[in-house]
């Protein structure tokens, strides 16, 4: 019988956990994105106490995602694995753009209870619907009234459906500043997308750019591992000091940049992430100029880009440094290899020469040892023959010599044929 994978009803449901909101003009949000807690728990914990504190402590949230019409606002909650997001989004009234501060709707009670570090915070005013003539007279008449000049971008988005700006800074109040005209009779699914879009560009960039100040920490400090990792390569060229010292400068130089590495990888890496997310979200906005104002993705260019190539810079850099590292600590045990193998064949031809030796210390006993056991042999059989050489006319020291010879060869034959023996068990 068939049967469903584990997974695939989670994995399926996952493609729709986050919804884009419907979104109609005039609206006013309020975006926050904090730092996660470090756990879902702990997370949706956080977010039950904004409930209870807006008054509907009866919710359950559950998962990573929740949204919910509570009257007052609409409220939007979404947990990433770095970062928290909560949107408040509210229907108003009034003519003027960022008159009022949408982020006084968020409790002040749960503010100040709530712990975490804001990554970005931002005010967004939805406004329209315009005629694009309207739309391109409050951009030129309003905008600089919200925005700052130098700052500013502001272009058409989803064939002129709708105009986006912002200048990317920090107000008064702390918040950076969004706006959206929407022109026509753009739908609220549209213009749902398009605020989700913003609200990730500037989070995206803010995490990004949180890699710049590890950059910069890198390239200060890499400038002194340079010149430390050139010194010990210095003294292993130039053989100073001892090999034990050499090998300690390099492995102090080799764990410093290791440390670097990995603490900093994770900020890398995530950038890198971050980085190609916002292209592709400012890439499906499909920008068009307006009024010959530059567009998000040439702010992008002219402000964020360099900050990234930085990072750039600073990975590589750091990778360049190890990769050194790495040939001089293979150098120096290349070097000390070749030195123990000197040393070893040094040995290995003293033991050559005292195996020499000590063969012919053995060949010298040998020969001892036969001339000795001829004596003794000698001996023992002329006592053993002398009566029968008298019979024969033969005295003693005549039979001595006439065994000496004979004795002497038996005795030599027999030490052979055990030292053969003993090779052959060796074997």
């Amino acid at each position: 019988m068939l049967k469903n994978h584990p997974l695939r009803v989670s994995l399926a449901d996952e493609l729709h956990a986050r919804p884009f909101p419907k979104i109609t003009a005039p609206t006013s949000a309020a975006y926050l994105a904090i730092s996660s807690a470090g756990s879902v728990a702990k997370d949706r914990a956080i977010l039950v106490k904004l409930l209870k504190a807006s008054g509907h402590g009866d919710e359950k949230p559950e998962g990573s995602h929740y949204f919910a019409d509570l009257g007052a606002f609409k409220l939007k909650w979404e947990r990433y694995t770095e970062f928290v997001t909560y949107t408040i989004f509210k229907e108003r009234k009034a003519e003027v753009l960022f008159a009022d501060d949408p982020h006084e709707m968020f409790p002040s009670e749960w503010v100040q209870k709530t712990t975490g570090e804001i990554l970005t915070s931002c005010v967004l005013e939805v406004a329209g619907p315009f005629t694009q003539k309207a739309a391109e007279n409050l951009v030129t008449q309003e905008f600089f009234k919200y925005f700052k000049a130098e700052g500013l971008a502001v272009n058409y988005v989803l064939g002129k459906e709708a105009v986006i700006a912002s200048d990317f800074t920090i107000d008064d109040r702390g918040h950076t500043r969004l706006a959206i005209l929407a022109i026509g009779q753009v739908g609220e699914n549209r213009l749902g997308r398009i605020v989700q879009r913003l609200f990730e560009i500037e989070t995206y960039k803010s995490l990004a750019m949180l890699t710049l100040p590890v950059a910069r920490d890198i390239f200060a400090k890499i400038g002194d591992l340079n010149t430390d990792l050139t010194e010990a390569v210095q003294a292993i060229s130039e053989g100073e000091g001892t090999t034990q010292e050499r090998l300690d400068a390099l492995l102090s130089v080799s764990a410093k940049i290791e440390y670097l590495q990995s603490h900093s990888a994770y900020r890398f890496s995530g950038a890198e992430a971050y980085n190609a997310i916002l292209s592709q979200r400012i890439e499906v906005l499909r920008e068009e100029r307006l009024q010959g104002r530059q567009t998000f993705s040439e702010f992008m260019m002219r402000r964020f880009d360099p900050a990234m190539r930085t990072c750039q810079a600073a990975q590589k850099r750091l990778r360049d440094i190890s990769k050194r590292a790495a040939r001089a600590t293979d150098l120096l045990a290349t070097r000390v290899t070749v030195r123990t193998n000197e040393q070893n064949r040094a040995v290995l031809h003293q033991m050559d020469k005292r195996a020499q030796l000590q063969m012919r210390l053995q060949e010298t006993v040998e020969g001892l040892s036969v001339v000795a056991i001829t004596y003794y042999a000698v001996n023992l059989a002329t006592y053993l023959l002398v009566p029968l050489a008298k019979q024969f006319g033969f005295e003693k020291y005549q039979l001595s010599a006439t065994l000496i010879i004979p004795m002497c060869l038996m005795v030599w034959a027999m030490i052979r044929r055990i030292k053969s023996r003993a090779e052959k068990d060796r074997v």
